[in-house]
């Protein structure tokens, strides 16, 4: 029953998503392409204000961050040396009658329970799978599914201007090494001392086996990643400060309800062959927990590894303490899409109203919403439009608003609601009398009237 309630949930999600212009399917009209997603005029501008509101507070409000922007493809050598070549891979079974591919580990931890794959070996795998003869998903046919296999994730692509010419290529499964290779670079050129960070807001791409859970697993996705560079022999004094400061940004910026976080430490089975240390910050979204943001010390391994495929010294010069080292490295690394997900998630709400009308709102907080303002006019005729316009042109100097003038104004009301709007400002025929207009706040749905003169003072009050 609980599994058909958070189902349920995330189909109620889609469609407010797909209804009100958040999200569309991609290629629609082409019959789709299976797991790419368009965001509409409204998500984008979700998406554009999470962008803003983390390089604000991981990049303009410090001292000790900059940031970058590197390229999608990269020398091949990078990926080697990174070790994505040779380790970046899920363990893959394909069923032998429909030919629904599945990854194995997941398929194991939803039949036997979570994490039962941890630190097994493929064989151990394989070797269960056998043991128990679960039928397919999809097809339901007993065991028959493939020996399982490693899949790497990195897709690949032809670079040249002709196929003789040509060589492969990957598309960045992440942004973290595009950071890596400019380190020296950044540092050097930009003056930087340890500690510092460097910050990159990026596309990158995943074969993923199962893309699943509308945007929350996908093969193309966007990343807020930060790579912190510290001394070595500081790094676990860094580690703690960035997980606090990333759950802070999720609570007190963003507005995320607490109870809807936690925090889970990678256990030394669980961690990837970089990591001395990793916390992920879980969300409870409407399929269960799921990792939102990874924090995790790499060491000194991805500039180590650098530094010996490529040739070039990367360490850093401590002209003060007349040292030179490899820096360790803190990365908190953050899917934007994720985070996009957990926002509507966050604020989605059914709310029954004491008439027992029943209406869908987001309950954004404000510097979130993608419409800050909406202005009605009550009718269209007597000048009440005119006026509303130019209300309207006056705010959206200093705010994204809306102008909606067509409708029942309650209909009016409950679309703003679905868009997560935070205030709507009605002009009516008292507005011609005395200039005063009407403010709805949408959480609580009061009414209070104000002066045309005082809308900007107090929308800045309100939206920060």
């Amino acid at each position: 029953m609980a599994k058909e309630k958070e189902d349920s949930s995330l189909k109620q999600i889609i469609a407010v998503c797909k209804r009100r212009g958040f999200v569309y399917p991609g290629s629609e009209i082409y019959g789709g392409l299976s797991n790419t997603f368009d965001y509409g005029p409204y998500g984008i501008e979700v998406l554009n204000n999470l962008k803003r509101l983390w390089w604000e507070y991981f990049v303009h409000r410090r001292e000790d961050v900059v940031g970058i922007d590197s390229s999608l493809m990269l020398n091949p050598t990078v990926w080697q040396a990174s070790g994505h070549v040779s380790n970046f891979s899920d363990p893959l079974i394909d069923c032998k009658s429909c030919k629904t591919r599945l990854r194995v580990d997941q398929f194991l931890d939803e039949k036997m329970g979570a994490n039962f794959s941890v630190g097994k070996s493929l064989a151990e795998m394989q070797e269960a799978l056998h043991k128990e003869k679960f039928p397919c998903p999809n097809c339901g046919s007993l065991d028959s599914f493939t020996e399982a296999r490693q899949f790497n994730l990195m897709f690949k692509t032809s670079y040249g201007a002709s196929e003789k010419e040509s060589f492969d290529v990957y598309l960045r499964p992440e942004t973290a090494q595009g950071i890596f290779i400019n380190f020296k670079n950044v540092y050097t050129t930009c003056r930087q001392k340890i500690p510092f960070g460097i910050a990159q807001i990026g596309k990158s791409f995943r074969n993923e086996i199962m893309a699943r859970q509308f945007v929350f697993r996908t093969r193309e996705f966007e990343q807020m990643e930060m790579e912190f560079f510290c001394e070595p022999g500081t790094q676990k004094e860094w580690f703690k400060t960035w997980v606090d400061y990333c759950m802070m940004w999720l609570t007190d910026i963003l507005g995320i309800q607490k109870n809807n976080l936690k925090l889970r430490d990678h256990a030394k089975e669980e961690l990837s062959f970089y990591s001395e240390a990793t916390s992920d910050i879980e969300y409870k979204f409407p399929f269960g927990w799921g990792e939102l943001w990874g924090i995790a010390s790499r060491t000194d391994y991805d500039l180590s590894q650098h530094e010996k495929f490529s040739g070039q010294d990367l360490k850093y010069i401590d002209q003060t303490n007349n040292k030179k080292y490899i820096p360790y490295v803190i990365e908190p690394a953050l899917g934007l899409n994720r985070l996009f997900l957990a926002i509507i998630s966050d604020a989605y709400e059914e709310e029954k109203l004491e008439d027992g009308e029943m209406r869908t709102v987001l309950r954004f907080a404000p510097r979130v919403a993608p419409i800050k303002i909406a202005v009605f006019p009550l009718m269209k005729k007597d000048g009440l439009g005119e006026k509303a316009k130019e209300i309207y042109h006056n705010l959206m100097q200093h705010w994204n608003a809306e102008y909606d003038e067509g409708g029942a104004i309650g209909k009016r009301y409950r679309r703003q609601d679905e868009i997560g709007t935070p205030f709507c400002v009605t002009v009516d025929y008292d507005t011609l009398q005395d200039n005063t207009v009407t403010i709805r706040e949408r959480d609580s749905m009061k009414q209070e009237r104000i002066f045309i003169s005082q809308l900007k003072t107090y929308f800045m009050d309100k939206i920060v």
